[in-house]
């Protein structure tokens, strides 16, 4: 299985690669978990997207927002396996990119994430440490996380 993983901002997408992010997004945040919310966002502008692709076809996203736009450290979020690609568990090779990507971005200032409570321990295996006993958002719960910077660990 060949993964093609490709970082972007968001002005240098092609207008069918935005479509296919959002169309996913869309699928997976609003339909499949039944929470109407406005799912782009300006975020978005101040964010890497990371687009993983399977035989051309988009199977796995993550965006990483600039420090000091959500949280003070740079944040990973809209975290997502299209359910077509979900038995190939790659959401793990998604988040190993992604926090290689960040330290690499934005060295020793750490990572900080909202993670859905059931994913806690699978964040945790990654280096994250919750850091709330947790919240609601938009009817699921979350906990904040944070992954300390590899100079503080």
């Amino acid at each position: 299985m060949k993964l093609d993983f490709k970082w972007s901002r968001l002005d240098s997408l092609s207008a069918l690669e935005l479509f296919e992010i959002i169309k996913a997004r869309e699928s997976v945040f609003v339909v499949e978990q039944q929470c109407p919310y406005q799912e782009t966002d300006d975020m978005d502008l101040h964010s890497w997207h990371l687009a993983i692709s399977l035989n051309g076809e988009l199977a796995a996203y993550v965006r990483v927002v600039d420090p000091s736009i959500k949280y003070d450290q740079p944040s990973i979020g809209r975290v997502m396996t299209l359910e077509k690609f979900r038995h190939l568990k790659i959401g793990r090779s998604l988040m190993n990119e992604a926090i290689r990507f960040t330290e690499q971005q934005f060295p020793e200032m750490g990572i900080k994430i909202g993670a859905q409570v059931y994913l806690q321990r699978f964040y945790e295996s990654l280096g994250f440490e919750a850091v709330n006993e947790g919240y609601d958002e938009d009817g699921i719960p979350h906990i904040d996380m944070v992954r300390a910077s590899r100079s503080a660990s």
